[in-house]
């Protein structure tokens, strides 16, 4: 449970970790935050697919709902993606700093939507059992948190947020992670016929994520 607990932490630090990197050190440039996009979105996929994905194809008598849940991980955040423009459109109604205090809070939001289910995911494999498994799913996530985590700061600032109400933003930001973790974890442990199927729910809100958010940013040209 002490892991759990650490893994969570962790994961959802690592945001506020690149917020500070942020503050410290600046804009970024694009070659560094594509390049450890790049790493992150390789380990992602890797964890999503070892350590989510097939072990939930391995219930051979779960496969069909196994898949049905996949897809339906990815259809929620699809979905959520598709009402953000919604929002944007609404705040575009806004000139000037308005609409940069607008656009930055839609950051904000479309984070820490994904940052919940990536927690529920790290949560789920330490739910399996498999300790070695949730670590590297949580190290893929981790690392990708931290450029998101300085990309978020620089909106923020640039709407005329001050930097401590900046960073306690990018703070409720990693708590997201923080308890979707807990939430994935505790879901699995108190009824375990469910495994497959939040492992698969999990593993299909990483494939979305690793290529609506995360390949976006990869841009070859700048490697």
């Amino acid at each position: 449970m002490r892991l759990v607990i650490l893994t969570a932490i962790g994961v959802g630090g690592a945001t506020v970790i690149g917020s500070l990197m942020g503050f410290l050190f600046g804009r970024a440039s694009n070659k560094f935050i594509n390049a450890i996009f790049f790493v992150a979105s390789a380990l992602m996929l890797f964890a999503a697919i070892g350590g989510l994905i097939l072990p939930a194809y391995e219930y051979k008598d779960k496969r069909v709902g196994v898949t049905i849940f996949m897809l339906v991980g990815a259809m929620c955040l699809f979905l959520t993606d598709k009402l953000l423009p919604i929002i944007q459109k609404k705040g575009s109604e806004y000139s000037g700093n308005h609409r940069k205090i607008a656009r930055a809070w839609l950051l904000i939001l479309a984070i820490g939507i994904h940052n919940f289910p990536e927690g529920i995911a790290a949560g789920v494999g330490f739910g399996s059992g498999d300790s070695g498994k949730a670590l590297l799913i949580a190290g893929g996530i981790a690392l990708q948190n931290i450029p998101e985590g300085m990309i978020v700061v620089f909106p923020m600032l640039d709407s005329g947020m001050s930097r401590k109400k900046t960073f306690f933003l990018s703070l409720l930001t990693g708590g997201m992670e923080v308890l979707g973790t807990m939430i994935g974890y505790f879901a699995v442990n108190i009824e375990s016929g469910i495994l497959p199927y939040v492992l698969a729910f999990a593993g299909g809100t990483m494939l979305y994520v690793i290529a609506e958010e995360s390949l976006e940013h990869i841009n070859p040209k700048k490697l």
